[in-house]
């Protein structure tokens, strides 16, 4: 059974900025679930089930998915779960509406993203834990007085929970130096990183200046009013020499991967309803596009980077396709060099025949079509929205360009990748901005 993803939207992505922004993630999920179902009111009442996938959800929502539905009014019959696999939490969710759909246990699921990272708590550090263990464990005054004097400053130091999340216990590596490794094994100069975010950022200013994401991303409203209504993160003005001035974060002094070639820790929600085939047939849908295959792979935690082409790979062998024929790849942009490497492990003979079990090298990736509205390092990267994100909007960037065959693909902290074959259809009326490779070139 085909199964299509019919609409979707997302809330413009909030750059965080030192402090919690003004939405949590289930405030990200339900205006923008909101949003959606109002342009769908004839199938809002048919959607069967919601999965949410969500990174790290807080103590105040830990099954956002759930809470999410009942403040969007789905109903308190309306079952709804929340998946979790780092950043491919979004994906996991389509995956999961897309293997129910096609094995007929559902006809129509409404599934997403959302992350509020900037909400990510602070956590109490290990003294601290013990200190507060032992004070609440005393039972005479002499011994809670005892307990208060071992109190040290030190207590107050707080563990910050991103930087706890975005570290591998197994082989105890931030993301980041996951990077820098690809960025060694691989050869990649600062430079060439620099010279990708700075395009990254330059493709999505030319996109929102084209109104090329207006079908995309909905506006959202503060509780004071305040209204956001694009990514905010992105740096039209960004250039190799301004990049060349930062200093790396992970691997001081010495490392390539900094804050202007890695993506941004951000805040931001997507939701799609995905449907099959007879479910669209009888409402007379006209959907984006379908979802053929999707794939999941696992590698070392160490390159968790190169998940996507372990992901990838799979599907286009099952499906006889060389890269060349894929008309459009949105691989997430967790770091430049994470990018980079993956695009230079197809083009090796030795990885490919090693690690793949391939012949020789896949070979290239047509730089223009990748990414082609820019990435996470511009727009930034919601752990558990991203993969949501990028099916999405490859999509949508498909139909506009008159493509037909996609690739969403992203790498995945634990060592794991994720990827998703997806079939444009065509639109029944031109979209009001046309636009062709040649005007894309330009």
């Amino acid at each position: 059974m085909k199964v299509y993803v019919v609409d979707g939207n997302r809330t413009p992505f909030i750059k965080a900025r030192g402090k919690p922004g003004p939405f949590t993630a289930v405030d990200l999920a339900v205006q923008a679930g909101r949003t959606l179902l109002l342009r769908h009111p004839e199938i809002a009442s048919q959607v069967e089930e919601v999965i949410l996938g969500c990174g790290s959800p807080g103590a105040e929502a830990t099954n956002p998915a759930r809470v999410a539905a009942l403040r969007m009014g789905l109903g308190k019959d309306m079952p709804g779960w929340t998946v979790q696999r780092n950043c491919g939490s979004g994906m996991q969710s389509v995956d999961s509406a897309f293997r129910y759909i096609r094995a007929g246990d559902y006809d129509c699921l409404m599934v997403g993203g959302t992350e509020s990272l900037s909400h990510a708590p602070l956590l109490l550090n290990e003294q601290a834990v013990d200190w507060f263990a032992g004070l609440n464990t005393s039972r005479s005054l002499l011994d809670r007085v005892e307990a208060v004097s071992k109190f040290r400053f030190s207590m107050l130091e707080p563990v910050i929970g991103v930087e706890k999340g975005l570290t591998d216990t197994v082989v105890d590596l931030g993301m980041g130096q996951t990077a820098e490794i690809l960025r060694h094994e691989w050869n990649i100069k600062r430079k060439e990183a620099d010279a990708y975010a700075v395009e990254s950022h330059k493709r999505l200013a030319r996109a929102q200046e084209n109104g090329w994401l207006d079908n995309e991303v909905d506006p959202v409203f503060s509780q004071d009013g305040e209204v956001f209504e694009k990514d905010d993160g992105v740096r039209p003005d960004s250039n190799v020499e301004k990049l060349d001035t930062l200093n790396p974060v992970f691997e001081r002094p010495y490392g390539h991967v900094t804050a202007g070639n890695s993506s941004q820790i951000t805040d931001g929600a997507c939701w799609m309803l995905v449907a099959s085939e007879r479910f669209v047939d009888k409402h007379g849908l006209e959907p984006l596009g379908e979802i053929r295959d999707s794939h999941w792979a696992a590698l070392s935690p160490a390159c968790m980077g190169l998940g996507p082409v372990h992901a990838v790979t799979p599907i286009l062998k099952r499906h006889q396709l060389g890269l060349g024929d894929i008309d459009l790849w949105e691989l997430n942009e967790a770091f430049a060099h994470q990018v980079l490497a993956c695009l230079k492990a197809w083009e090796s003979d030795t990885f490919c025949k090693e690690e793949l079990g391939l012949e020789g090298a896949m070979g290239e990736i047509d730089r223009e079509r990748l990414n082609v509205d820019g990435g996470a390092i511009s727009l930034g990267h919601p752990v558990g929205t991203s993969g949501a994100r990028i099916i999405l909007h490859a999509l949508n960037a498909m139909r506009r360009r008159g493509n037909r065959t996609g690739i969403a693909t992203e790498c995945i902290g634990g060592g794991q990748g994720g990827g998703m074959l997806l079939e444009a259809l065509a639109a029944s009326t031109p979209p009001s901005r046309t636009e062709t490779d040649k005007t894309e070139a330009a």
